[in-house]
């Protein structure tokens, strides 16, 4: 990934909090027909990712274990107009662009076709999305014959983190009034997401 040192974020807990919100990574692995993604919701657990995929899915077939893999999670994003920066108004001397949050996650990939691990993949991806519900589903409220039958179509992946590499690309290169006007301009069209990522990082000095 094209890293410029302004945009590289090296927080881990800032990392792992943009993993930890946009659980759907990209997961890329190298297999004989070729590159191959698939996406899939993944929860960080410790230093490692666990997921798991259909068993039809024929990923873990083509996988070899410990085969290196990178997985790409996206955090907030957006368009940027040059119309939002003050500066724009004065020189002309502005162009549009995108920023963004992403973290690539370079580790090993490793086939775990246990019931229990798969069971505990289950229960955790469960409860971290359930909480915010009123009343959280749990795997206890599905019948026991049922849910032993889902559990068999489906097989556990756990992907050992080996690096971790970010870049939040954020206007951290542009003045105040500028970086100001553009944080306006995407809440002005409802992307507050993004705006609250640019106000997060450090403005540079006046």
């Amino acid at each position: 990934m094209y890293l410029p040192p302004a945009f590289a974020e090296t927080d881990v807990q800032e990392l792992h909090r943009i993993m930890r919100e946009n659980a759907l990574g990209m997961l890329v692995t190298q297999t004989a027909n070729g590159l191959e993604a698939n996406h899939l919701p993944l929860l960080l657990d410790d230093s490692t990712l666990i997921a798991h995929i259909a068993r039809a899915n024929p990923l873990w077939r083509e996988v070899r274990d410990g085969d290196e893999v990178l997985v790409v999670f996206r955090g907030a994003q957006g368009y940027i107009s040059p119309n939002w920066y003050p500066s724009k108004h004065e020189t002309h001397r502005r162009v549009p662009t995108w920023n963004y949050e992403v973290v690539h996650a370079h580790g090993t990939i490793h086939v775990r076709d246990e019931e229990k691990f798969v069971r505990r993949v289950v229960g955790l991806l469960t409860r971290q999305h359930e909480a915010g519900q009123p009343k959280p589903w749990k795997m206890a409220d599905a019948p026991a014959d049922f849910l032993q039958e889902q559990l068999g179509h489906i097989v556990g992946i756990e992907i050992r983190i080996q690096r971790l590499e970010a870049k939040r690309k954020l206007n951290q290169h542009h003045a105040t009034p500028d970086r100001k006007g553009a944080i306006a301009g995407l809440e002005s069209q409802g992307n507050h997401a993004l705006a609250q990522a640019m106000r997060g990082t450090a403005l540079p000095p006046e």
